[in-house]
């Protein structure tokens, strides 16, 4: 049986160029595992594989979603598996790429989730009040007083399912067997690459796309999760300049990346490669071949 191939790694490092070459050689078929690409109308800023880019190579789980619907890792896990499911029994290569680890690990991973579609509104509440709240429910807890959008979800977790979220079933039994290769270069070659991909963006057309939604008053989590949507929202209320909302973009990329790192080499058994710009076959030959030794 085919192994999934799993390609993550930081934006602008290349995963999207590797993924389709490495389809292209094993007979593949590429599974989107980036949370902001699931949907509609999200390209420019996510990043989303062009037509041209994808080389007629299937591709899953893209712009499945409008703006307005709710989608979350329970709902990833299930349609993921039923993807790899499916190519598998096609006897192809299930090949899946994107810097959302929390996918990835829901989808390959013996996880259990809960469908957690239940909200409840926080607004009247301080971080301070939500966070006690949360330690009597659950004293274990180690999520941080500061960070407002995990103790929602963990109260949430704990009113949905009558037990605390750090109690919540998890291990390291895998679902499939896959291969992890991850893409890094040096650390100002990254930076450069995110800030000149910025400056890319805006000339495909950032600025409009951005416009668009500001003008759908539509503000779901889905449009203010991404980087590259929120930060311009400041410049169409005409209360920053526009250099100062696109340097923004550029210092919460490079800052996102080094969060990716971090939690990729903390989560999964990763082996990475130098991303060779200057000759990118290299970088093909290299990881194909450790996949075929691996397989």
């Amino acid at each position: 049986m085919n192994k999934v191939i799993v390609i993550v790694g930081p934006t602008g490092v290349g995963k999207t160029k590797l993924s389709i070459e490495i389809a292209k050689k094993l007979n593949g078929e590429i599974i989107n595992a980036d949370s902001t690409q699931i949907y509609k109308g999200l390209d420019i800023a996510t990043a989303k594989v062009t037509r041209e880019e994808a080389e007629n190579i299937k591709h899953h789980l893209i712009d499945i979603k409008e703006i307005n619907e709710e989608y979350t890792v329970y709902h990833y896990q299930q349609d993921s598996r039923k993807v790899i499911a499916s190519i598998l029994e096609r006897q192809k290569t299930p090949i899946m790429v994107g810097g959302t680890g929390l996918y990835i690990k829901a989808s390959l991973y013996d996880y259990q989730f809960e469908d957690e579609t239940n909200h409840n509104n926080y607004d009247q509440y301080s971080n301070e009040e939500l966070y006690q709240m949360l330690i009597d429910k659950d004293p274990n807890t180690l999520i941080h007083v500061n960070n407002r959008k995990r103790l929602e979800r963990a109260l949430d977790y704990y009113f949905n399912n009558q037990k605390p979220l750090s109690e919540k079933e998890k291990t390291n039994d895998m679902v499939y067997d896959a291969i992890f290769i991850g893409l890094t270069t040096d650390r100002k070659k990254l930076y450069e690459k995110i800030n000149k991909r910025v400056d890319q963006m805006l000339e495909s057309g950032l600025l409009e796309e951005a416009k668009k939604i500001y003008e759908s008053n539509i503000r779901t989590k889905a449009v203010m999760t991404p980087i590259g949507y929120k930060e311009l929202f400041d410049y169409f209320d005409s209360t920053k300049e526009l250099k100062e909302c696109l340097e923004l973009i550029k210092q919460r990329s490079r800052r996102y990346a080094k969060r990716q790192y971090t939690w990729f080499n903390n989560q999964m058994n990763v082996t990475w490669f130098e991303t060779n710009y200057e000759d990118f076959d290299k970088t093909v030959d290299e990881v194909i071949s450790y996949i075929n030794k691996n397989r």
